[in-house]
Formats: structure tokens, sequence, C-alpha cells
């Protein structure tokens, strides 16, 4: 029988990716959607035959206790999440609502359908649904050292890192308190043609096209000297599901171990369509974060080492990947009238 899957944000970048990925490995897939007339749900159109939805909210228990016995998951990945940090500023109780208390409502769903008690926490006797959650790097936040791993000491700058830094410490806590399947994916930043249009790196490859294009002549851009480590999404969820599949729960750090700053993206993706970016970027004041984190890179030895996994696409080709498919994404979107999301695919 077909071991089964349980997504929740299966409609965003990564969920869309995990999703292909655990398909082609023969699990049945369902997506947790929040009203099943949901517009997001678009974005997974091209495998609607293959996929089943689930009703279910982060922010209501009821609701996803329903859907995890209704589909009755052999493992759960929990990538739904409110995902644009600087939103976190505007709208910090709602961020925390869903990022941290949206984590702890998943975990009590599947404790509550496995049957699992703190006076059973071996799990015998119990559905053993494994439980994966997206983590971020920006739990480091103000990092206390650099590269980081899996035992560096949080200190998030955002509202967005800190209700991260919750959804990781609480889903370690059912893993020591229940004995539950769980365990945190760390993961740095990853992106994609898919990505949205408010990530700065989707940023640059939409302007780029605009730019080459004739649609517009500058693109606003904020801290340039930003470091990050970048990867590709359809790499990472590779690391996801392999997580989910070692016969000990852990956390793991996931990145590539390289770094490269907002000048580097804009100049790749500037220079793969012939332009000079500097004719190009301007800074504006009001893209700069409160508190700024200036440094992130991912110390990738265990996930290396323990998962066999390593990225396949280099940050070069990340970017002029996602300008190629920017550059027919705005062609397509002048021909047919502007009727294309952002974010399809």
């Amino acid at each position: 029988m077909a071991r089964r899957a349980l997504i929740t944000g299966i409609t965003g970048q990564d969920g869309s990716y995990l999703a292909e990925h655990l398909l082609g490995q023969g699990y049945q897939v369902w997506g947790l959607m929040r009203g099943q007339a949901n517009p997001r749900k678009t974005r997974v159109s091209r495998l609607m035959s293959e996929l089943s939805f689930v009703d279910g909210d982060l922010m209501d228990q009821a609701s996803l206790v329903s859907a995890v016995d209704l589909v009755q998951p052999d493992e759960v990945y929990n990538l739904g999440a409110i995902s644009f940090v600087p939103m976190s500023w505007q709208q910090a109780e709602l961020v925390t609502e869903v990022n941290a208390m949206g984590v702890l409502r998943v975990l009590e769903a599947i404790r509550m359908v496995s049957g699992l008690s703190s006076s059973r926490h071996n799990g015998e006797a119990a559905k053993n649904i494994r439980f994966y959650q997206a983590s971020s790097s920006e739990m480091f936040g103000k990092a206390a050292e650099t590269p980081q791993r899996e035992t560096t000491i949080f200190h998030p700058r955002s509202p967005y890192g800190v209700a991260k830094a919750y959804g990781h410490f609480i889903t370690r806590n059912y893993r020591e308190s229940f004995g539950m399947y769980a365990v945190g994916g760390i993961l740095f930043n990853h992106e994609s043609p898919r990505r949205g249009a408010e990530f700065v790196t989707r940023k640059i490859s939409l302007g780029v096209a605009k730019i080459k294009l004739g649609l517009q002549d500058r693109l606003a851009l904020g801290n340039l000297d930003a470091l990050r480590d970048w990867g590709f999404a359809g790499d990472y969820v590779r690391a996801m599901h392999l997580m989910l599949q070692q016969d000990e729960p852990a956390d793991y750090v996931v990145g590539t171990g390289e770094m490269h700053s907002v000048r580097d993206a804009a100049r790749i993706a500037f220079d793969h369509v012939g332009l000079n970016w500097e004719d190009h970027v301007h800074i504006d004041p009001a893209l700069v974060r409160p508190a700024e984190v200036e440094v992130l890179c991912a110390d990738t030895t265990r996930v290396r080492q323990e998962l066999r996994w390593a990225p396949q696409v280099d940050f070069a080709s990340l970017m002029t990947m996602m300008v190629d498919a920017d550059l027919k994404h705005v062609a397509a979107e002048q021909e047919y009238g502007g009727l294309l999301a952002a974010g399809s695919w």
C-alpha cells in the first residue's frame, strides 16, 4: 500500500516541489487547504489529477485533528507559514499565531490521532506518524558563529525568526516528551521560479525581465550587502523527505555552504540579459529591515554525511533559471493581457 503524506502549505513554492517529489516516490499526497475554493490552488493545477485535498487551517485546532484523522498519513510536512520576513513587523501577532502556534496545533493533532501520551512516550501501540517542521535560518539571526550548524545558538532578529524558533523548539519538545518522530529542517534561503514576487531574488529576476522587455527602467532594492546562503528549492525538498526516512529523528541544517550578496544576485541576473546592473538598480531606504540579518551561511557537514544529500543547482544557475522563467512569464502576461499570476507556473 502506498505511503500517505499530508502537506500544509502545498500551494507554496516548497509545497509544490515537495508534492512533485513525493508523487515521484509513489506516495499518495494530500494537501491541507483552507477552503477548497482557495485561489492559490491553481499553483498546483498541473498535479490536480494526482493530488487529494482536505480542509484545514493552522489557526483552527479542530480542523487539523479532523484532517489528520481523515487522511491517516504516514508523514506530515508542515510547510504552511507566513514566510515573507518584512511582513512580520507589520503583522507580528498574526505571524506568531500561524508560524508558532500553528506548529503546536499540528503536533497536537498528530498526538491526538496517534494516541501518544507522555506515559507511553515510546509510541508502542500508537500510530507512528512522522512529522517534518519547516524551520528557518532566520532563527540564527545575529549569528553567534559562521557558518551556522545544528548546535549554533539562536538569536532571531525579526518576529518571523522568533516564531520559527518557537516552532522548532516545540517540535523538539514533542519528540522528547512523547517519543514522536518529529524533526526540524533548518533550511537556509531557497529560491525558484515559483518564489513569490515579494522575495528579493524573485523581485530581481522579475525586474530584470521587465527591464529587458522595456516595461520598466529601474529596480528598487534595499541592503545590497546582505549575505545569504541561497539554493534551489527543488533540491531542498529532497532533504526534507530524507529526514523522515532515517531510523532516528534528528534536526538538520540544509544549505549550500556558500554566501552571496544581494549585489551578486543583481549582477548575475542583469549580466544574463546583457545589461549593467548599476544602470538600473537604486537603493530604497524603506526596503531596509529594522534589524538586519547580515550574514547567514550553512555548515552542511551533517546533512551531507548522514543523509548523503548535496545541492545540484549552483547560485549562478539558479538566478539565470529564474530570469529565463520570468522572461517567458512576462512576455506571456503581456500577450494574454496580464491575466497570469506572478507566482504561477
